[in-house]
């Protein structure tokens, strides 16, 4: 019996758990790179359910924490507070907007925070503030892209899709190194 491949418009979504002291995470990649880091504690149907919406039936989903390896060291050093930033390959799908976005806020550095005003202003549309926060919070890749370094215009922090007590950690664990 031969096995059928896959159609070209298939996407392979790898999946894995990434554990590390109280730390847990989906994370996934495509064959192109990682799409999708969850938020603590969250779960496989709920990257299941992003999986669907971003891909629909063009998706397979595989646990497989080999193809996952790389990815998961990575974050679980960033986690330790050896790593700073990260070299591995991304499939971040959004649009032309979400994707400036998104570049801009990859330009934040460790440890520092910018505001939504300030990445507006980096993507030359200083008027679109709100835009980019919607931008921000469809980041797939949690802490990978660091949109826990975004906060409000006085420095309070501000929405986040894992919580605001994940945000917190994460700025927390930047500010001791």
């Amino acid at each position: 019996m031969s096995q059928t491949q896959p159609s070209p418009q298939t996407v392979n979504v790898y999946w894995t758990e990434l554990r590390y002291a109280e730390w847990h995470l989906v994370v996934a990649a495509t064959e192109e790179g990682l799409c999708y880091v969850g938020s603590q504690g969250g779960s496989q149907p709920e990257f299941t359910a992003w999986a669907q919406a971003r891909f629909g039936d063009r998706c397979v989903l595989s646990h497989d924490e080999g193809k996952l390896a790389s990815y998961v060291s990575q974050l679980t050093e960033y986690l330790q507070g050896v790593r700073k930033t990260f070299d591995v390959p991304t499939d971040l799908r959004g649009t032309e907007f979400q994707q400036s976005v998104w570049s801009a806020m990859n330009e934040i550095a460790y440890g520092q925070t910018a505001t939504y005003s300030q990445i507006a202003e980096r993507i030359g549309k200083p008027e679109a503030v709100r835009a980019v926060g919607t931008a921000i919070g469809r980041n797939p890749a949690l802490i990978a892209l660091p949109c826990h370094r975004i906060v409000g215009k006085n420095g309070t922090l501000t929405g986040y899709r894992g919580g605001l007590k994940m945000k917190e950690r994460l700025l927390g664990l930047e500010s001791r190194r």
